[in-house]
């Protein structure tokens, strides 16, 4: 089937099983083939080929509703509500979204990015119903990764305490169920529907006497097992004893078990419904299929004949990967290092602490609350935490890290990956809000590196400093090929580098921008302006000492961040020069406006920004006319 005629999901309910195989197989050709050119959440997407087709079959969108959590696996919604011609432009700037998007169709009517939310705006769209005498189907669909989330356990105990009418999806693709564990699905299938609940049971206590290391405990503890929350949720019994009909588990590649169950699940009326589907994560493509730790999740471009990723012209490593080698290295002499991600091991390039350091390597899961006062925990016991975090998931731990690392004054080193723009996924994930969020938190301290060499010192002084905690931002991307220095040292806390000496006006900036900075001040001196570089790497505490010796002397100044402006590092140069009455200094800020930033190459965003090199030269110019024309009155 030619998928780009599709213009919404009603022509489904017309199809027999054949046509039903053939339009997912269609699909997976297509998904397969256009992930390999824009790159993309592939492996997800081809797990719920079947289960999305099947949803929008049963259901009516965009009357009834639904709620993909995460999104990153919604582009097979995407096709079916009409939107195969646009894929060409997958995450591509001003293209198609990675994710659901609600100025893109009627039938995304949730934006997701950031997971475990879709069963609380579920539960706010079916009250909304209720109240307004409405009768649409809600239907969130959540991935049992996410489902570990606080924010998802919140909502299901609040549905299920009201009784709120909805069909949540448990989508559970068995990526993080271990394979000697896996036989549990058949078993308590069962427990769903044998009659001989008794025969069951025996069989459940027979399955944990064979399963490695925690066998006799757990067949010993049987009558207490209703406590763990592994076996509860797996179960279903956790989901009915909260106030759901739990159905499954079912096949979700089964057109047939999906229909019946799905009808079955819109003729409860008194009660939400919990629907357990069981998917394989990549299916139909053997590279993605046989990925046991993620790399299939989200990908880059690929070779389809052979699954070999399409490789950059990197010069330097990857940041993720200093950073996470240099906590490794650092590990093997000091005991007290300990890393923790929530759940992102193979993103921040950590698989080498854990294989090295599995005692003292920790992935939490979809967590982040958890892991921030973990950390806490562990430095109140004189041990050296090291939290790998995006910064768009940093977010979310914004209260863990003022009231329980910050108020406490706590030695926790957190390592902000993906800092500033990341492109192609988009507002959800752009990593420009941290500096503005971190920066008013009494003792913390933020840098961020010029360079892969600077980053690697930077690793060592976060771990060597004691008085509190230490922030390090770094971005999404490889680094710019320097030489790395053979022994690591600290460098003095608060201290800025003078990158090229001038003496009409100065830029302050760190980090990505510093390469534009420079080409920009030589462009400048070409036309005698000369202008002094400031790589100010420490974003709190500033180089006072610096900043009286420049402000001192009059000179202009021009903030360049790769961050919003409001509150970011340009604020903080404007309350010092507020704080110390420098009220004659023109002081100019470069930064993100105060609005999202969408998808799209980091150039050609920066571009939409106006943080460019040709903007920083015009700026700098008309800096110091206003400067002369203020002193000359």
């Amino acid at each position: 089937m030619d998928l780009t005629t599709i213009t919404g999901p009603s022509f489904l309910k017309k199809l027999n099983k054949q046509q039903l195989e053939e339009l997912a197989q269609d699909i997976r050709d297509f998904l397969i083939e256009k992930c390999s050119i824009t790159g993309g959440h592939i492996g997800p997407n081809l797990g719920v080929v079947e289960l999305t087709i099947a949803l929008h079959r049963a259901f009516n969108s965009p009357f009834d509703k639904f709620l993909w959590d995460v999104g990153h696996q919604a582009y097979v919604h995407k096709i079916l509500t009409g939107r195969a011609r646009e894929f060409d432009t997958l995450r591509q700037y001003k293209g198609l979204s990675g994710f659901p998007k609600r100025a893109e169709s009627k039938h995304d009517e949730w934006e997701t990015g950031h997971s475990s939310t879709s069963l609380s705006a579920a539960m706010g769209m079916a009250v909304a119903r209720d109240i307004k005498k409405e009768n649409n189907y809600i239907v969130p669909i959540i991935g049992d990764g996410a489902l570990t989330g606080g924010m998802a356990l919140e909502a299901l105990n609040h549905i299920g305490h009201d009784r709120r009418r909805m069909i949540v999806i448990l989508n559970d693709n068995e990526m993080s169920i271990a394979p000697n564990v896996g036989a549990l699905h058949n078993i308590l299938g069962r427990l769903r529907t044998a009659k001989e609940y008794s025969k069951a049971k025996e069989e459940l206590e027979s399955l944990m006497k064979r399963v490695p290391v925690f066998g006799g405990k757990l067949a010993h503890a049987a009558d207490r097992v209703k406590d763990s929350l592994k076996y509860l949720v797996v179960s279903g019994v956790f989901f009915e004893e909260m106030g759901f009909k739990y159905l499954g588990p079912i096949d979700g590649h089964d057109f047939d078990a999906l229909e019946k169950t799905l009808e079955y699940a819109k003729k409860v009326e008194d009660r939400p419904v919990l629907v357990h589907v069981v998917t394989k994560k990549g299916k139909g493509y053997k590279p993605a299929e046989e990925d046991k730790v993620g790399t299939w999740h989200g990908t880059g471009p690929y070779k389809i004949e052979t699954g070999a990723f399409v490789k950059n012209n990197a010069k330097g490593p990857s940041w993720s990967s200093l950073v996470s080698e240099t906590v490794r290295k650092l590990m093997k002499e000091d005991k007290r290092i300990v890393a923790i991600t929530p759940a992102m091991p193979v993103g921040s390039k950590m698989e080498g602490i854990q294989k090295d350091f599995p005692d003292r390597f920790f992935d939490v899961g979809i967590a982040e609350q958890h892991a921030t006062t973990m950390a806490a925990g562990l430095a109140t016991q004189n041990m050296k935490p090291f939290l790998a975090i995006y910064s768009t998931f940093l977010q979310r731990a914004y209260d863990q890290v003022l009231h329980d690392i910050a108020r406490q004054n706590l030695n926790v080193f957190i390592g902000i990956d993906r800092a500033g723009l990341v492109g192609a996924d988009g507002d959800t994930h752009q990593g420009v809000f941290d500096i503005a969020f971190l920066r008013h938190i009494p003792n913390i301290v933020i840098m961020m590196p010029k360079d892969e060499n600077e980053g690697q010192h930077m690793v060592k002084t976060a771990i060597e400093y004691n008085e509190g905690p230490i922030a390090l931002r770094y971005p999404r991307g490889n680094g710019v090929g320097v030489p790395l220095d053979e022994e690591l040292k600290t460098i003095p806390i608060g201290s800025w580098e003078v990158l090229r000496e001038g003496r009409d006006a100065a830029i302050l900036t760190f980090g990505t921008t510093i390469s534009m900075a420079l080409e920009a001040a030589d462009v400048l001196a070409s036309r005698n302006i000369h202008v002094k570089v400031v790589n100010a790497r420490f974003i709190k505490p500033l180089d006072d000492n610096m900043l009286h010796d420049i402000m001192g002397k009059n000179m202009p100044i021009l903030t360049i961040e790769e961050g919003v402006l409001k509150g970011g590092f340009g604020s903080a140069i404007l309350e010092f020069a507020s704080d110390n009455k420098y009220n004659q200094v023109e002081i100019e800020r470069m930064g993100i406006p105060d609005r999202f930033v969408d998808h799209g190459s980091v150039d050609l965003l920066l571009e939409e920004l106006h943080i460019t090199k040709e903007e920083t030269i015009a700026r700098i110019e008309s800096l110091i006319k206003k400067s002369l024309g203020k002193n000359t009155v």
